[in-house]
């Protein structure tokens, strides 16, 4: 008997799963694996930030239901399954001081009991591979930091016989993976080629910005080669309308110049509960040698 691999992706928002690491679960797909998204709250308190389609009440007035049916489109294009949560987007606080979250939010809830329906959904899609988002969240919003909170606590305690009873019957994921959805290598080496060959960057500002904040760049352990389904990945992105301007700037690199300099997407290990050996260009590797597959 052999068993398929199954791969889950731990996101915030719907259109988190489009831009990161949506090329490498549309090549995963490719290859036989099933690969499901959960995702944590429906967007309804992300602003709309597409210029053509601001000031629309017909918008305004359904966002729930407006990100659930680019959700539902950005799912078809991948070919991944997805699945709510059922949290309330926390939206980003804005201001100094930053006002209070609202009421009965996702990055209001107590952790352990915001972990359930990952921890239920997780022994149901028996995933070998998760990932998710690090302890800033990938950028610090309130619904990636507690992303990531629900998704370490649940990747261990979905294993524990004595854990959540009542949600299903325990699987131990083997390996945790943070995305890595910008990782400044790419963005410098993605500026020196533009700038080299007389293109505009987009990035010299955010480079900039990044050289003065001191922050760390993390870890990449794992490099997943999947450029052939950047392409992919762009109409994912851009199925989320109400948050993806298809003319501004994460459209500005061509593909090609993408797929030359950098092709690949970038995941640091977290946890793993396999042998592996570092630097890796599989989520799976380690896996499968437990696996039968």
């Amino acid at each position: 008997m052999t068993e398929q691999l199954r791969l889950m992706a731990v996101h915030a928002h719907p259109d988190d799963e489009s831009s990161k690491g949506a090329a490498s679960m549309a090549m995963y797909v490719a290859r036989g694996v099933d690969v499901l998204v959960a995702t944590c709250t429906g967007g309804e308190r992300g602003s709309i930030l597409n210029p053509r389609l601001q000031g629309k009440p017909e918008i305004e007035d359904n966002i729930h239901e407006v990100r659930r049916k680019e959700m539902d489109a950005a799912r078809e294009i991948l070919g991944v399954k997805q699945s709510w949560l059922g949290f309330v987007d926390s939206g980003l606080p804005e201001g100094d001081p930053l006002p209070p979250l609202p009421e009965g939010c996702f990055g209001l809830q107590e952790v352990e009991k915001a972990a359930e329906p990952l921890v239920r959904l997780i022994r149901e899609f028996r995933p070998h591979v998760i990932t998710t988002y690090d302890e800033n969240g990938g950028y610090p919003h309130p619904d990636h930091i507690m992303t990531h909170k629900i998704s370490m606590l649940a990747f261990e305690a979905a294993g524990d016989p004595d854990a959540y009873p009542g949600t299903g019957e325990p699987w131990q994921p083997l390996k945790l993976y943070y995305n890595h959805g910008f990782p400044m290598g790419r963005i410098r080496a993605l500026h020196a080629y533009l700038t080299e060959h007389g293109h505009e960057s987009p990035y010299g500002e955010w480079i900039e910005n990044w050289e003065q904040s001191g922050r760390i760049e993390r870890e990449i352990t794992t490099q997943v080669e999947c450029a052939d389904y950047f392409e992919v990945r762009d109409r994912a992105l851009i199925a989320h309308a109400t948050q993806i301007d298809p003319d501004g700037p994460w459209f500005r690199v061509p593909l090609e110049v993408q797929r030359a300099v950098w092709p690949t997407e970038d995941f640091e290990l977290a946890r793993s509960l396999v042998d592996t050996t570092l630097p890796e260009d599989d989520l799976f590797a380690g896996v499968t040698a437990d696996v039968p597959v």
